[in-house]
């Protein structure tokens, strides 16, 4: 007869997992992380200045998923947007111009400055 050896193999316990930067930081821009607080500085119960600070950190699906998506629509972010309100600022200055030239048509000479 063969002896057999009913042991269990036992490895030794590990520690406690160790996560890295780029894991800590995948979860957080997939779930999105809010930081809020309040500063209030006051004089004998006289509130002089509040300062309320909201940091939320997020991925951009993650953001837009949540309705933030201000950055697609400030020119100063977004070329697209930049085009846009340039756009919208020729429409309105070629509007006040016609509107000056079609005034300037209307008067008679004599009413024209000189």
């Amino acid at each position: 007869m063969t002896d057999v050896d009913l042991r269990q193999t036992s490895y030794p316990a590990s520690g406690p997992q160790t996560t890295n930067l780029a894991d800590i930081l995948e979860r957080v821009l997939d779930k999105g992380i809010v930081i809020a607080g309040d500063i209030k500085i006051e004089l004998l119960d006289i509130e002089l200045l509040t300062i309320r600070i909201r940091l939320f950190v997020a991925s951009v699906d993650t953001a837009k998923k949540a309705g933030i998506d201000w950055w697609e629509t400030d020119p100063a972010l977004s070329s697209r947007a930049s085009r846009s309100a340039l756009q919208d600022e020729n429409r309105a200055l070629r509007k006040r111009l016609e509107a000056l030239e079609s005034k300037t048509k209307d008067e008679s000479p004599e009413q024209r400055p000189k």
